[in-house]
């Protein structure tokens, strides 16, 4: 398992993953869908600002300051659909995921070791706040993962 130092650096690495995928694509192409269940790169930007403001800055603070808290899950799809992401502007999405972001590392960084091991519930099922943190690295890690594949996707003629 990663440490809390590596953990909050592949955090913090994401926002500016994300600008530069955002930079050097058209606009029609923010928008590109690979296949009608994938994210195009507006909606990427635009699940990650929602799941890090209403997801992780929640669980967070509510990890550090609840004994025992009971975490909800975020129906990432459901709420896309809500939220009508493509009509979205993705650079702003980015901005405000970055900032979202800033605010969840500052409340990880001064963590202890017995913080990372309080204990709560997530969709009924036990789990450490290390295991929130870890869920969130893997979290990050499957959007880089997508991204890259549709940037290909984008880049093929």
């Amino acid at each position: 398992m990663a440490t809390l130092a590596e953990s909050i650096d592949q955090l913090e690495a994401m926002p500016e993953f994300l600008d530069t995928a955002l930079s050097v694509v058209s606009e029609e192409q923010l928008r590109f869908k690979p296949s009608q269940d994938a994210f195009s790169l507006v909606e990427h930007a635009c699940h990650l600002r929602d799941l890090e403001r209403e997801g992780y800055v929640v669980r967070v603070r509510r990890m550090i300051g609840e004994a025992r808290p009971a975490l909800a899950g975020f129906d990432g799809a459901a709420i896309a659909a809500q939220r009508d992401y493509m009509a979205q502007d993705a650079k702003a999405a980015a901005q405000e995921f970055a900032a979202a972001r800033r605010e969840l590392v500052g409340l990880l960084a001064p963590l202890t070791e017995q913080d990372l091991a309080r204990e709560g519930t997530f969709d009924g099922d036990p789990i450490t706040f290390r295991d929130v943190i870890a869920m969130m690295v893997e979290h990050d890690r499957g959007h880089r993962d997508e991204i890259e594949q549709l940037m290909d996707a984008i880049e093929e003629p």
